[in-house]
């Protein structure tokens, strides 16, 4: 892991980098393959046993159906053993022959939307990864309106409600979130005695060091506003907090999102309490729910609702303009009032 944090890498980018490779080194010792030198065939031998392989059952009550991996987990999986192969050979313990066999030279004949191609088409000439299962390209999961309303509306708790609803305005991902500390909010008409000259109610998203893992992807600062309805969430939030960790003591937690109602109170949230947290949402509510499809939907709407391209690509903290590509989201209505109104033309051409 020195290589990716060397890269400065997320947190979440490590941690499951690191589950890759020890399931890579795991293999090669259960099939008696010499991790430093492994075949174009070993590999491809892996990969099917990525997708073939039942993953562990998650309890041991009998009947429970297996489950297994799909093509794109064994893509992920093997594209993260190539990096780690990769920056072993830059070490000199990994001959350049295993990695000369992972990739091919491509000429990109079409290339993403600003996608800059140099002066002579330069950098259309990439190295392609051979080991990888063709597989269609997933749309980002997102929820409407409505499903939004309806999970914070099964919340029970100030601090999940404000959670939710923050997480649906601002398009932060969960762990800038999880990061957030109390002088992020900004949430006065006016924010000068705090040194900050941003008009109105916003949040400050930083990339910082958290105790609780929480890590911000984006290498660059980018304050977000926010509605009057996030900030009366907020105070409420704070009252609850207030009741809570404060009644036993001082509340000496700068982070903004703390447990409340799970030992050790007061302590800064992470992101498994999160997910949990999620999944009983989810199930009030009777819908996949998880933070990232929020995230998306504060993009989408933002998209669909003709703020420029590039003040949405501020505000999500994309470094790339081509990030903002997949928030294109056709809806059934879009599609059913797309079909009506060229029946509506035809008729009219007819009459």
């Amino acid at each position: 892991m020195v290589g990716l944090r060397g890269a400065d890498r997320a947190y979440n980018t490590q941690r499951t980098y690191a589950g890759r490779i020890a399931l890579y080194l795991s293999y090669c010792i259960d099939k008696g393959v010499d991790w430093t030198r492994p075949s174009f065939a070993q590999l491809v031998a892996m990969m099917r046993w990525l997708v073939d392989e039942p993953l562990p059952p998650r309890s041991r009550r009998p009947g429970r159906e297996p489950r297994f991996r799909g093509e794109g987990t064994a893509n992920a999986t093997m594209g993260t053993i190539g990096e780690f192969l990769t920056w072993c050979s830059l070490q000199g313990w990994v001959p350049p022959s295993v990695i000369s066999q992972l990739v091919r030279p491509k000429f990109l004949r079409y290339v993403p939307p600003g996608f800059d191609a140099g002066e002579d088409g330069q950098r259309r000439n990439v190295r392609a990864r051979l080991l990888k299962y063709r597989v269609a390209v997933p749309g980002y999961e997102w929820l409407s309106d409505d499903q939004i309303r309806c999970l914070a509306d099964v919340t029970t708790r100030a601090r999940d409600r404000f959670l939710v609803l923050l997480l649906a305005v601002s398009g932060m991902r969960i762990g800038e979130a999880l990061g957030l500390r109390r002088e992020d909010m900004h949430f006065l008409p006016d924010s000068t005695t705090l040194g900050c000259k941003v008009a109105g109610p916003h949040v400050h998203v930083r990339r910082r060091r958290n105790g609780n893992g929480a890590y911000a992807k984006s290498r660059h600062p980018r304050w977000i506003p926010v509605e009057d309805e996030t900030v009366d969430l907020y105070t409420r939030y704070r009252w609850e907090r207030d009741e809570i960790v404060g009644s036993g003591g001082v509340d000496d937690c700068d982070m903004v999102f703390v447990n409340l109602f799970r030992a050790p109170l007061g302590e800064a949230m992470k992101y498994q309490n999160t997910y949990d947290l999620f999944r009983r949402l989810a199930g009030r509510a009777g819908f996949a729910a998880r933070p990232h499809m929020l995230r998306h939907s504060a993009i989408t709407r933002w998209v669909r609702g003709g703020v420029p391209r590039d003040v949405a690509q501020n505000m999500a903290g994309h470094a790339a303009s081509s990030s903002m590509d997949p928030y294109t989201h056709a809806t059934d209505q879009d599609k059913r009032d797309a079909v009506e109104r060229v029946a509506a033309r035809r008729k009219e051409a007819r009459g």
